[in-house]
């Protein structure tokens, strides 16, 4: 597969609401660093580059989100992140981004990517990639990297995989939206099903046909966009025919209804990731991936200008700048930022989003 001919598409418009008070409308989740020196985005652009020119990266990202973005990525021209009028979730995104293509290069592969994932082993990653590129250049095929379970984790989306397709890969039987914690302990146990990445490969022409078969309306809307992609006209189309696109995720509006024809026909395969994925999607979950890289004694994380522990045990406490003293307190999560402070515990910070609602129902904007 050659470099020149992948294109990678990044979603990056998320808030990221369960990392609040960090994360807020203007400074999402993908925009911070919160695993090194680079943000989560910076890290997503950086592993992919020796796969694809920076010309033939995209972004999809909002107006909140455009400038910063930018200003992190300068090797991508403006043209190249997009901001979406209203969000109208990954199928009209990766969509807009297939249509595109299709005026100059049909036989693209296009890789579409979460700009928040935590890669623990990059050059595999890429060993991954280049082997999904190639089965996505070589036909109609879909390509999904699928994680293989550590947990009956109810957060994900589950793929069921069937037969074989050639080497490591799988093709797909069918796609379950979240189970319950029953039937995702069902899932693990029975060994042929992997947690959904989020991360999809496919030829323009393959996504380009398939969106015309199950989303027609949309594609219809897409295309007349993607026709003025470089032009004056362009802004004022997006801005005209892109909220009148459906609210839909690429998993809805394509895979399960492909899934649906039947492992055999649906051309949809899956790829087992192997290479340590993390999508961190709380503060449970950074100080998580944070513990099994640091292993300190009492598994306190601690972010501050120095700290005293006693009989203090498994927290998280975000407060640089500060010195931090815990004393007799476990399994916390602490976060302070100059106009929030956060206190709950890693059991309920999947909850944190509600803070955000609450927030913006009651239009305290400086605070989202």
């Amino acid at each position: 597969m050659a470099k020149t001919n992948f294109h990678p598409v990044i979603l990056a418009g998320g808030r990221g609401t369960r990392f609040w008070p960090l994360s807020r409308q203007r400074r999402a989740k993908q925009l911070l660093a919160l695993d090194g020196k680079q943000t989560m985005i910076q890290q997503t652009v950086a592993r992919l580059l020796p796969l694809a020119s920076s010309a033939h990266f995209w972004v999809i990202t909002n107006e909140h989100l455009r400038r910063e973005i930018a200003r992190q990525l300068p090797r991508l021209s403006r043209d190249q992140i997009l901001a979406e009028p209203v969000g109208r979730n990954t199928a009209p995104a990766i969509g807009l981004a297939a249509f595109i293509l299709m005026t100059t290069d049909p036989d693209a592969v296009i890789g579409l990517f979460p700009s928040d994932h935590v890669i623990g082993n990059e050059r595999r990653y890429r060993e991954v990639l280049k082997n999904g590129m190639e089965i996505a250049a070589a036909g109609e095929n879909i390509v999904v990297l699928g994680i293989r379970p550590t947990r009956a984790e109810t957060g994900y989306g589950y793929i069921e995989a069937g037969s074989s397709f050639e080497g490591a890969a799988l093709r797909v039987r069918r796609f379950t939206e979240k189970p319950d914690g029953s039937r995702a302990a069902e899932f693990v146990k029975a060994g042929n099903y992997f947690w959904n990445s989020g991360m999809f490969l496919w030829s323009a022409r393959t996504l380009s046909n398939a969106l015309l078969e199950h989303l027609p309306k949309t594609a219809s809307l897409l295309q007349q966009i993607a026709a003025t992609f470089g032009t004056r006209k362009f802004a004022a189309t997006f801005a005209r025919l892109y909220p009148k696109c459906e609210n839909i995720s690429i998993d809805y509006a394509v895979l399960e209804p492909r899934s649906a024809k039947g492992e055999l026909d649906s051309n949809i395969i899956c790829l087992a990731a192997d290479f340590g994925w993390n999508d961190l999607g709380s503060w449970t979950a950074l100080h998580e991936h944070h513990l099994g890289k640091s292993r300190p004694k009492d598994d306190n994380l601690i972010a501050g200008e120095g700290w005293f522990t006693l009989d203090a045990r498994g927290n998280y406490i975000h407060a640089p700048g500060k010195f931090v003293a815990a004393l007799g307190v476990s399994n916390l999560v602490v976060v302070e930022t100059e106009d929030a402070l956060l206190i709950t515990t890693r059991e309920q910070a999947q909850d944190v989003g509600r803070v955000v609602k609450y927030l913006d129902e009651k239009k305290l904007r400086n605070l989202v």
